[in-house]
């Protein structure tokens, strides 16, 4: 269990809402009822990721789930394209990200609390639960690409679904945990691993575009890079030798060669080692290639890891 506030909520109402999102989004949000969710990115017209976003259909809205840290630069780039349209986007305290809870037994622990029927499966599903007078929204996401599910609901009930949660079995655990395990688990965070510097194709999140739909921003290039059928560098893992991580944007060689760069790097709790997501040339991708990684004024050799390295995802 973990404080889910480094997630912010952008509420988007208006008539508008949807035909607006579908023409901003990779993904194909006119596909979504009520209760449905997406993986969806926003990207610059050259398809950089400005931030990638969980995409939440209501009866009235639409919700975009985004990393806190991007949330300004995801709604001040969409809005930037609202003219005519009849859309508001907006901070609403009334819901917010509230907890989280990741791990082989949050189904049973959900259902044992709250009913069989709170135990979602469909991924990105999201659902309406009573709860001390007011409800809670329960959404079935996970932040290591595992087993979990996010509560949302007013800040006033946080307390109170913390002891519930606990009380249920549900062990607390701090960000650098959280941040341990979604690395492990191959899950890049906008704006820590991901930015305008990189194309959306280079982080490899195929579940956040749709090639079926009409246009959006970014998709020519999108497309373009699809028919050409690579990229020329991608997101994936490297296990380190030696002890301590690496600073994010280290560089990393093949012999005397750069071939990419470092992001987040942990000391993995599943291996038992350091590991790293890096940027890295596709002539060096395959799994077990031996490299090296800049650290201070020598180089650390690494090895080459297919994503997820570890855990629920693996």
């Amino acid at each position: 269990m973990f404080d889910a506030g480094f997630r912010s909520f952008i509420h988007a109402t208006g008539s508008d809402r949807v035909s607006f999102l579908q023409g901003m989004l990779s993904n194909d949000v006119k596909t979504l009822a009520p209760g449905d969710g997406m993986h969806a990115a926003f990207l610059t017209q050259q398809a950089k990721l400005v931030s990638d976003m969980r995409v939440y259909a209501h009866h009235d809205r639409v919700i975009l789930d985004a990393l806190a840290l991007r949330a300004d630069a995801l709604a001040e780039g969409l809005e930037r394209f609202l003219i005519a349209d009849d859309v508001e986007l907006v901070r609403s305290t009334d819901e917010s990200p509230l907890l989280g809870l990741e791990g082989p037994a949050t189904r049973s622990l959900v259902e044992m609390l709250f009913g069989k029927n709170a135990a979602v499966d469909t991924p990105y599903h999201h659902e309406k639960l009573p709860f001390e007078g007011s409800e809670l929204r329960l959404i079935r996401v996970s932040e290591v690409a595992g087993n979990g599910c996010l509560f949302s609901g007013p800040p006033a009930l946080a307390a109170a679904l913390f002891e519930k949660l606990r009380a249920g079995g549900a062990t607390p655990i701090g960000m650098d945990a959280l941040n341990v395990l979604r690395v492990e688990g191959g899950v890049p965070w906008a704006g820590v691993d991901m930015d305008e510097n990189v194309l959306l194709m280079e982080v490899g999140l195929d579940d956040a575009v749709s090639y079926k739909k009409g246009c959006y921003l970014g998709q020519e290039v999108v497309e373009r890079v699809s028919a050409r059928g690579h990229v020329n560098r991608k997101l994936t893992g490297l296990v380190l030798e030696g002890s301590g991580t690496v600073a994010s944007g280290s560089s990393v060689f093949n012999d005397d060669a750069d071939t990419g760069w470092t992001v987040s790097s942990v000391e993995s709790f599943g291996m038992k080692r350091p590991i790293a997501l890096a940027y890295l040339r596709r002539e060096v991708l395959e799994p077990g290639t031996r490299l090296q990684v800049a650290s201070g004024e020598s180089r650390r050799a690494a090895t080459v890891h297919a994503l997820p390295f570890t855990g629920a995802a693996a």
